[in-house]
């Protein structure tokens, strides 16, 4: 239930209670969450070192890959750099490789900058997308930070960047992402999130009820739908409270029209189970769980990390 559309009688909702009935899979689904299994190919083992160069200069160590792993323990465990250090020295010491591990200033130079392998191919489907979108605030972690809380100075300003992500509610996976600064709106980052889809869209599913602004509620998001993927595809982006039909609803109604009035007269919960809209809440949970990983904040110069590894994993 939305708690922008119940602020003024919230407290009058009882906390929901959940009663867990499976509890020796819940309890094994716990386990496993502390679970670390690592395979190595022995392909991976070749790739470790980085091939060396004919121009001048010094030469690269580390290949790619094995940066990019580092980094992926480093985001999923939310460890320091010293300690991801430390932690792929062990690893590689209990599986008997005998290979060198990056240091801390190593991870941390080659961080910036670094070619993580593209996922495209993982996000092509067979069938029809049902295709829902979100966005959350990330925030940026650099040395207005550090000096705000070492010297109790005042930041010029805080530092965001935007997380969009596409989910595709048939398969349960993560069809589109793309990182953008604070102040690119989510209708604006809509083309490059379509861009990544190979497959046909039948429904698509975003925000843009319970506030003024719509959110991806407007003209320019549902032409660009139509142009995309035909008018066969159904659009489900609840209009604001304060939305108005068109002045031609009467006589050529379109499909937010139809919401507008649906919402009129049976009330805006009726309208979202009739027309999915609830669906929407797997994209928050998916969302949560991504946070979850890469955490709420993301670390100056490695803004491109938080994208890539939401399409990697």
């Amino acid at each position: 239930m939305p708690h922008t559309f119940n602020a003024d009688r919230r407290e009058k909702i009882a906390k929901q209670k959940y009663q867990v009935t499976n509890w020796p899979a819940y309890n094994e689904s716990l386990r496993q969450r502390g679970d670390l299994t690592i395979w190595v190919k022995d392909e991976a083992l070749s790739l470790w070192t980085a091939r060396r160069r004919t121009s001048r200069g010094g030469q690269p160590k580390y290949s790619d890959l094995a940066i990019t792993l580092c980094l992926t323990l480093r985001v999923v465990y939310g460890l320091a750099l010293r300690q991801t250090q430390g932690l792929m020295r062990s690893v590689a010491a209990l599986m008997g490789f005998d290979i060198a591990v990056p240091d801390c200033s190593t991870l941390s130079r080659r961080s910036k900058g670094l070619a993580l392998p593209s996922t495209k191919s993982r996000a092509t489907t067979s069938g029809p997308v049902h295709l829902v979108v979100d966005s959350t605030g990330l925030k940026v972690f650099g040395s207005g930070e550090w000096l705000e809380n070492k010297h109790k100075t005042k930041a010029k300003r805080k530092r965001w960047r935007k997380l969009h992500l596409g989910l595709n509610l048939v398969s349960g996976e993560i069809v589109c992402s793309d990182l953008t600064v604070d102040d690119v709106g989510d209708p604006t980052a809509l083309p490059g999130l379509l861009d990544q889809i190979g497959g046909r869209v039948e429904k698509f599913i975003a925000d843009g009820a319970y506030i003024a602004d719509g959110a991806y509620d407007g003209t320019p998001s549902r032409d660009l739908l139509a142009t995309r993927f035909g008018e066969i595809v159904e659009v489900i982006i609840p209009p604001p409270k304060t939305a108005v039909a068109s002045p031609q609803s009467v006589l050529v109604p379109s499909v937010r029209d139809r919401y507008i009035a649906e919402i009129q007269t049976k009330g805006r919960m009726a309208w979202q189970k009739s027309t999915g809209y609830n669906k929407r809440s797997r994209a928050e949970t998916q969302m949560g769980r991504w946070k979850a990983v890469i955490g709420p904040k993301l670390i100056c110069g490695r803004l491109p990390l938080a994208s890539v590894f939401c399409r990697y994993f």
